[in-house]
């Protein structure tokens, strides 16, 4: 599949690009200057907004979280206004994962920002991570542990040069273990103790994988492990942390008592409140994995945010690889899957009128959308044969998928549970409305591209096209090639009648080769 976006390469001025990402505890945002292959950072924004703090028990945010969130959004917004979607990305974390009936937040949200947010797994959050340390450290060959403790998780990563070998992401951040465990501001020997010994027990079960895979490195990343390296006296930012120097400063954090009364170096206002949970989650991260001492890298997730949509500009999106691991873990027919996406791109773009205009955002990314979950349709097979679509959506609404943010995920789930029995359009109640027209076009193209490739002979290209108005569908194809397959003929008027029960009018028509070519 090729991009519909211009590489930053392919234009002599410079790109501007931002990230924002929505923390748990922070909300930040950074804008790119990218001219001539360099990157130059124009702005930084960042406020603590603390939204992991007003979570709660039922999973909503709380009034006073909510508005100070929307305000900060809004300020971000006044920034981004100027720069379309294709070059911006909005990521949120571990409390947005979490929160429930956040659909209202998400919604205004978007509208402060004027672009959408991306909900992602801590899976991805984690690769974004390491991304991010890889531009400030390079690409070096050497292996690396990477840990970023955010507001209501850590990502933990094991990687060498650019590859990611490990990944994990934990329910251990600043602000959750920090109100779980201090929530009064009392700290005594007894509460640190359960805090480090929590943290250990969400470790223990990748300690083993982690310890056997070895690391010549460990580099901490984001503002939690910075202030904990800058309160251990070490005004270098280039310097390290080692145990001793974590037992001497909980040491001095415990016998403080209260954290209202934490005084210590270069520790700013808006860690103090969190600064005794994201110490004990660290401490538990030494002693659990045995890190000897761990350097600090002063890029992060924004940073791998900025880098993974400068390749999705350039055309090398991660999703592809992400579909490609995908293929080869569950087993899938990818050359198969492949026929069928060229078919249904094929199709898709046969829709289109001859003068329309270029191809919007949200077409290109459905059209990407299409193209992998085409690819990906079989993935169900590895489970069972009956029902197949159905296990396909639940694997890939479920799985780690590279580059994939939640939305993404669940458009492409979608797209695998309808392209073959009934047309459940009703699946589609939930989806927000700029992709609800676009997906139902979409499943109907990719369901008449399996029917199309159902002897799964690697020499077919069926040549056709379609024209979907409304709820009417028109199948154009060689009058030949279809004659010459009478089972794929049996298999559309099924389809057809199948098509009918859910309120659709298929025809299909053919033309001759003669007059109008193999499309």
């Amino acid at each position: 599949m090729t991009s519909a976006l211009k590489p930053p390469e392919a234009e002599n001025a410079a790109l501007t690009v931002a990230a924002v990402d929505l923390g748990s505890n922070s909300f930040h945002m950074i804008v790119v200057q990218v001219e001539g292959g360099q990157q130059r950072v124009v702005d930084r924004l960042k406020e603590s907004v603390r939204l992991a703090g007003g979570l709660g028990e039922d999973g909503t945010l709380d009034a006073p979280t909510r508005d100070k969130a929307l305000a900060c959004l809004s300020r971000f917004g006044q920034r981004l206004a100027q720069l379309p979607s294709p070059q911006v990305r909005i990521v949120g974390t571990n409390t947005l994962r979490q929160a429930r009936h956040a659909e209202d937040f998400l919604a205004e949200a978007e509208a402060a920002l004027g672009h959408p947010i991306e909900i992602i797994y801590g899976a991805e959050e984690a690769r974004l991570i390491y991304a991010g340390v890889c531009e400030d450290l390079g690409d070096i060959a050497e292996q690396r542990l990477v840990v970023d403790i955010g507001g209501g998780s850590t990502e933990l990563v094991i990687g060498r040069g650019p590859e990611v070998r490990h990944v994990e992401s934990v329910s251990l951040g600043a602000v959750t273990f920090t109100r779980r465990f201090f929530g009064d501001g009392k700290i005594d020997k007894s509460r640190w103790q359960a805090a480090v010994m929590a943290a250990r027990v969400t470790l223990e079960p990748l300690v083993y994988a982690y310890r056997q895979a070895g690391w010549t490195s460990a580099i901490g990343a984001s503002g939690s492990i910075k202030s904990i390296l800058r309160a251990t006296g070490v005004e270098d930012p280039m310097g390290v942390i080692t145990p001793d120097a974590l037992k001497k400063l909980a040491r001095t954090v415990r016998k403080t008592g209260q954290i209202d009364k934490l005084s210590l170096p270069g520790l700013a206002d808006d860690r103090q409140a969190i600064f005794a949970g994201g110490l004990a989650v660290l401490v538990g991260i030494f002693e659990s994995l045995g890190v000897e001492r761990m350097s600090v890298s002063d890029k992060a997730l924004r940073e791998g945010v900025i880098s993974d949509l400068l390749d999705r500009l350039a055309a090398h999106d991660a999703r592809d690889e992400g579909v490609d691991e995908a293929a080869e873990r569950f087993n899938v027919d990818m050359a198969h899957g492949m026929r069928v996406a060229a078919t249904a791109e094929r199709l898709w773009a046969s829709n289109r009128p001859e003068d329309a205009a270029d191809e919007g955002p949200a077409d290109h990314a459905m059209r990407q959308t299409l193209g992998w979950a085409a690819m990906l349709h079989e993935i169900g097979l590895t489970i069972a044969h009956r029902g197949y679509h159905k296990h396909g959506a639940y694997l890939l609404a479920h799985a780690d998928l590279r580059g994939f943010s939640q939305a993404d995920q669940h458009r492409l789930s979608l797209l695998v549970r309808l392209h073959r029995g009934r047309l459940r359009t009703e699946l589609l109640d939930d989806v927000p409305k700029l992709w609800r027209a676009r997906l139902e076009r979409a499943a109907l193209v990719l369901r008449l591209a399996v029917i199309l490739h159902r002897a799964r002979n690697p020499a077919n290209r069926p040549p056709g096209r379609i024209a979907i108005d409304q709820k009417q569908i028109v199948l154009t194809l060689d009058s030949d090639w279809l004659a010459e397959r009478p089972l794929a003929r049996a298999d559309l008027d099924a389809e057809a009648e199948r098509l009918t029960k859910a309120g659709y009018s298929l025809s299909v028509t053919t033309f001759e080769p003669d007059a109008e070519g193999a499309d």
